[in-house]
């Protein structure tokens, strides 16, 4: 933790205590406000007037003690956050009655306490801020202040019944619960706590860390547990325990050779060996050797002593299963099993886990957090000794290099854990891992001798407990031993293949069997293949083997009988218990290439898959080709999900449920159609024939038949199974294959993918939300709507106006604190970074609007501009704090320490072409070029301007540079030599707000304060067209379209609008939807979307190519609504409320608000509610009394 950062996270403490000021100061005059708040709010400005004066200080501190302030100022930020979210619900101006709206909102906002027990708890926080060192920068009076005001908080009545909530001092994140008493400092440090196990510290001095344990509180734990069931895509333990048990246990004399092994001995016990890759062909039994490895370690973990603690983390990479077959898989199963044995390591999760929610784990930049994470981890500094094993790395079909990178820069840079890795001989794993002298190679052909004698043993053992079973003589088992054992050419798999085979033959026969089977692998697989091929249920044996070969991961047998015609008909669903029964004897005659595992079907081994799919083999299997069966799932999916999925599905009834309140019923209706509901666009892609893909996508057809039909029960099914993220994808691939479908399906297509992304985030949250607030708040006009309006529940009697279209809004991102300043996309249009006054950077992915990494703090005070590098793994941005900082976009890291040297804030950054420069703009008049590889300043400082430079930007070749300034000019300057090429650019006759070069530098676009927009030649300086009018205020952005056709800019009149650069005409309508400021504009690399950032703190995504935003009606306020009441005779339901973005009667929550819809007032009559809002609007819904169900 920096000094910078410390001072970072002390300003937003004093913006948020500044907020909860406002809102007090806004209503102050008001009568009837409680007192206890009035006794809060005059303790707000001595804490910010000291925690401004702890600015000055933080330097003086050394590493350790800003460290242990971290703690202290994120607990202090929690409280702060906390009442100023109890000031704003319960301090308005009007006369209702405060005291309910406070029992209420105590509860919903911080958990049962007070206001005068949070202001004391901050009061505690900011004396143990002000230590020693930084009490020098306080005066007397203020510490004295501090100390009476603590002391009247403590003396102060209670505002509450004790009945609402016991008020204890607790502290959640990492940190220690501090208590204070008498004269001296407090003792901060790391670690969970609440109610100490251990002494509590006191002490004398100045801040101290020290660690220790403390008991974590109960919603901490459950907080815990949501994490991990998050990060959970598979268990490697329930994984090893499968596959052992699948490949008939575990022999220890088949594995003990390796504990004694050279290499192996070598790498375990020189503490400065790292990694041991053990390699090997298919089926030489590398995964039952981890297994014993595994075992072994075990017990080394669990007899060493607490001093040498040892942790133990494991995964199983298998192709066939796409849960398992990726690089992020195994860093999500690495993490898992450490933090499940050791709760501790998930705070460095839930650094990131708590900001973003389960999108850390699967959106674009997964992988980047979670090996951040991972490495965190593996040098937490309680971490003792730490075995990392990984098997079967050449099963990891995704990511591979990304994993095998990993491994090989990690290895070194933590030396308490140790690495075993294994996989088949490929040369590029190999040629990625680098091996060295702290990298062992365990090569299994190099010791054949040692697998010869664990394959004997391994005979030895089996074939005995089957002359057990099958009752053999002393002769017959020799015979079988001794072949086994000739033939075995020291491959477990072999041995274990020909074992499964006997095991259906009958005594008298087994000699002349055992014999017919050839040696070696690819012989073996062939002559299964032949049998299969001759046996009586030839065909459909085949036919499992095809479905099983092409799913996306390992199917139960329920959902294999389901997924084909001869399996079982959809018709008779009483015959589905005996065809699982028939499917089970079927896959026992497939040749022993499948086994059945807890009711769910695996290839024996990779190997066998890797058979069938060769050419030769599968034009046996797939004699229609292998699309042919991916179109016959694809087929029978859409029947299944018809059949299967309807309202309520689980009965649930309630319709503000939450998904974590969601218990899976016994029978599960989606048992049959779990697979189908992930994966039938899948199989639609992968059709090998246009002609049908074609024919699907037809009006009237499969896919528009099913979507009308279903489409807003899958959202449901989606829901349940935690996948509406990846539906709102399939919908994405579905919208960009309809290369000549029919209009109707188009445009259903189209609107369903509008759907899914506006409501998202709440079907997440409520699966039934999807038939009340997804469908009553969608526009009139929307074909879903149309299509399922008859969902919508019959309490809900009169439906809010809406807008009758989609508007052009494609998503509302919604984070920051302070209002937004600065927006732009990446190169590749999937993400978006946004810079605010709350001096945070966000990072966010423009499919799904999900914040993709916390937020980027570093900065002390407002960004004022951001951009990304041309490749996107960069950001800078620029600061009212006089800095440009450069931060990678896959951990969110600073890359470099602040560039300096501007003498006031730093109005505007951006990259070059190549990524190679940074230019920035200042208020001290200057423009100045970095190197971004270094930080140093290039050129001496560019001056000319005579006032604030506002806006910057290099030519696509970057070779130029232009700027905006204060002083109405626009200057164009040579990169190479910083001298200006043009005489000043005239005719704005003010401020210049924003400039941007087109991409092919020939021209220049720029917006003024004076309301207008102007186009110039960059050769001549030339003005290209009249002037743009358009906006009734100042225009604050600009930007040009990749293709220089279009330009898009923002206002001070809450407006974006889209402009033809040929003409200078207006190509849509004004863009609504802010409610404030439009501060920043950007076009996506492919001209087809718009982003804008807003002072009302949001983020819009806007269609380029649709039309304006039709209003609710209701509308006639000019400002923003701030009460709203019905007449006295009506009648008055009290229970009927907005609680955290929901209406609620009572405790029940019914309907969820859009960002557009929440009030900023409401009234109740009946079970009519009325909702003003800032837009100057008001929305009027009628609810039945009851019932509240959703069907």
């Amino acid at each position: 933790m920096s000094g910078a950062e410390v001072i970072g996270l002390i300003s937003g403490l004093i913006s948020i205590i500044g907020a909860a000021k406002a809102v007090y100061d806004a209503a102050a005059d008001t009568k009837g406000q409680p007192e206890e708040f009035r006794q809060v709010a005059a303790r707000l400005p001595l804490v910010i007037r000291l925690l401004d004066s702890a600015k000055a200080g933080v330097p003086k501190l050394n590493a350790t003690e800003q460290e242990a302030l971290e703690t202290i100022l994120q607990s202090c930020e929690d409280k702060a956050e906390s009442l100023e979210k109890l000031f704003r619900r319960v301090i308005r101006k009007d006369d209702d009655k405060w005291y309910e709206r406070y029992k209420k909102a105590v509860v919903a906002v911080t958990k049962g306490k007070k206001v005068e027990s949070l202001m004391g708890e901050i009061l505690k926080d900011v004396q143990v801020i002000m230590c020693d060192k930084l009490k020098e920068v306080a005066t007397s009076d203020q510490v004295k202040e501090l100390g009476e005001a603590i002391k009247e908080m403590k003396e102060l009545p209670s505002s509450l019944a004790e009945e609402t909530g016991s008020v204890n001092q607790t502290h959640s994140g990492s940190g220690d619960n501090i208590a204070h008493k008498g004269s001296g400092s407090i003792y901060a440090g790391k670690a969970h706590h609440n109610q100490p196990t251990g002494n509590v510290v006191y002490g004398s001095s100045s801040i101290k860390y020290v660690t220790k344990n403390y008991n974590v509180p109960q919603d901490t734990n459950s907080e815990n547990q949501t994490c991990l069931r998050d990060l959970r895509t598979t268990d490697p333990r329930e994984d090893k325990k499968r596959i052992q048990d699948t490949k008939g246990g575990i022999l220890k004399d088949s594995y003990t050779w390796v504990l004694e092994n050279f290499i192996f001995r070598q790498w375990h016990d020189d503490k400065h060996s790292q990694l041991l890759w053990i390699r090997g062909d298919p089926g030489k039994g590398k995964t039952m050797l981890l297994c014993g490895i595994i075992d072994k370690l075990k017990e080394t973990a669990s007899t060493a002593s607490a001093s040498s603690s040892c942790l133990l983390s494991y995964f199983f990479c298998q192709a066939t299963d796409g849960r398992i077959n990726s690089a992020t898989a195994v860093l999500r199963g690495l993490i898992y099993l450490l933090a499940d044995q050791q709760p501790a390591l998930l705070k460095h999760v839930r650094k990131k886990y708590d900001s973003t929610g389960k999108e850390l784990f699967v959106d674009t930049n997964a992988w980047f957090a979670l090996s951040e994470i991972f490495i965190n981890i593996l040098q937490d500094p309680s971490l003792g000794i730490t075995y990392v094993i990984i098997d079967a790395l050449d099963e990891c079909v995704t990511g591979l290099q990304q994993l095998l990178q990993f491994i090989d820069r990690t290895s070194p840079v933590c030396p308490r854990v140790k690495w075993i890795v294994s996989s088949r001989n490929w040369p590029s794993i190999e040629e990625q891992l680098r091996m060295s002298d702290q990298k062992f190679q365990l090569r299994l052909e190099l010791n054949q001798d040692s697998i010869s004698t664990a394959v004997s043993m391994y005979i030895e053992h089996k074939v005995g407990e089957l002359a057990k079973r099958k009752k053999y003589n002393a002769k017959l088992e020799y015979s079988v031993r001794e072949y086994l054992s000739l033939n075995a050419d020291a491959t477990f798999l072999w041995v274990a293949l020909v074992l499964k085979e006997l095991e259906t033959i009958d005594r008298r026969n087994t000699l002349t069997r055992v014999r017919a089977i050839p040696p070696g692998l690819g012989p073996l697989y062939e002559r299964m293949m032949a049998q299969v091929s001759e046996s009586n249920n030839a065909d459909i044996c085949k036919r499992i083997l095809a479905i099983v070969a092409v799913v996306k991961r390992p199917v139960t047998l329920r959902e294999l009988v389901s997924l084909d015609d001869t399996l079982h008909e959809l018709e008779c669903p009483e015959n589905l218990s005996d065809d699982v029964e028939d499917l089970v004897q079927t896959v026992g005659q497939c040749g022993s290439f499948l086994t059945i595992r807890d009711s769910t079907v695996y290839f024996v081994h990779q190997s066998a898959k890797d058979f069938l799919l060769q050419e030769t083999i599968s034009q046996e299997l797939f004699r229609s080709g292998i699309g042919e069966v991916n179109h016959a799932i694809f087929s029978r999916s859409l029947q299944l999900m018809s059949m299967t999925l309807q309202r309520d599905v689980y009965s649930l009834r309630a319709p503000g449920i939450t998904i974590g309140q969601v218990e899976q019923p016994d029978p599960d209706p989606l048992a049959l159609v779990r697979y189908s509901c992930l994966y039938w666009v899948d199989h639609l892609l992968e059709y090998q024939s246009r002609e049908d893909i074609i024919n699907d996508l037809r009006d009237s057809g499969p896919v528009h038949s099913f979507l009308c039909q279903c489409f807003i029960y899958w959202l449901e099914a989606l829901s349940l199974l935690r996948s509406v993220s990846e539906g709102v994808v399939m919908i994405q691939k579905l919208e960009d294959l309809l290369f000549d479908s029919g209009p109707d399906l188009h445009d259903f297509i189209h609107d369903a993918r509008r759907f899914a992304i506006s409501t998202r985030s709440i079907i997440e949250q409520a699966p039934l939300q999807v038939y009340c607030s997804a469908l009553i708040f969608a526009p009139e006009k929307s074909i879903v709507r149309k299509t399922f309006e008859d969902c919508i529940p019959s309490w809900i009697q009169t439906k809010p106006k809406v807008e009758t279209y989609w508007n052009a809004t494609l998503q509302v991102l919604e984070g920051h604190t302070r209002s937004v300043t600065s927006v732009a996309f990446s190169r590749d249009g999937k993400q978006i970074v946004s810079g605010s006054h709350d001096a945070t950077i966000r990072l966010w992915d423009a499919a799904t609007g999900k914040q993709v990494l916390p937020a980027l703090k570093g900065h002390i005070d407002s960004v004022a501009s951001v951009a990304f590098s041309t490749d996107g793994r960069q950001i800078v941005s620029g600061s009212d704090d006089k800095t440009i900082r450069l931060w990678d976009v896959s951990t969110g890291k600073q890359v470099l320490p602040a560039l300096e040297g501007h003498t006031t804030w730093v109005t505007s950054v951006a990259f070059s072409a190549d990524g190679r420069q940074i230019v920035s703009g200042s208020d001290d008049k200057t423009v100045r070029l970095w190197d971004a590889a270094t930080g140093k300043q290039v050129l001496p400082t560019l001056e000319g301007h005579i006032d604030r430079v506002t806006s910057i930007a290099f030519s696509t070749d970057g070779k130029q540079i232009v700027s905006g300034s204060r002083d109405a000019t626009i200057r164009l300057w040579d990169a190479a030599t910083g001298k200006q090429v043009l005489p000043a650019l005239e005719g704005h006759t003010t401020w210049v707000t924003s400039i941007a070069f087109s991409t092919d530098g020939k021209q220049i676009v720029s917006g003024s304060r004076d309301d207008t927009i102007r186009l110039w030649d960059a050769t001549t300086g030339k003005q290209v067209l009249p002037v743009l009018w358009g906006h009734r205020s100042s225009v604050t952005s600009v930007a040009f379209s990749t293709d220089g056709k279009q330009i898009v800019s923002g206002s001070w009149d809450k407006t974006v609008r889209l402009w033809d650069a040929a003409t200078g005409k207006q190509v849509l309508p004004a863009l609504l939807g802010h409610r404030s400021l439009v501060t920043s504009v950007a076009f996506s690399p492919d001209g087809k979307q718009i982003v804008s950032e807003s002072d009302d703190k949001t983020v819009y995504r806007w269609d380029a190519a649709t039309g304006q935003l039709l209003l609710p009606a209701l509308e006639g306020h000019t400002g923003a609504v701030t009460s709203a009441a019905f007449s006295r005779d009506g009648k008055h339901f009290p229970t009927l409320h907005v609680s955290d973005y929901w209406l609620v009667e009572g405790s029940t929550k019914l309907l969820w608000l859009p960002t557009n819809y929440r009030p900023s007032c409401e009234a109740t009559w009946g079970g009519i509610v009325a909702l003003g809002h800032l837009s100057g609007g008001l929305s009027v819904l009628e609810l039945q009394q009851r019932p509240k169900l959703v069907t």
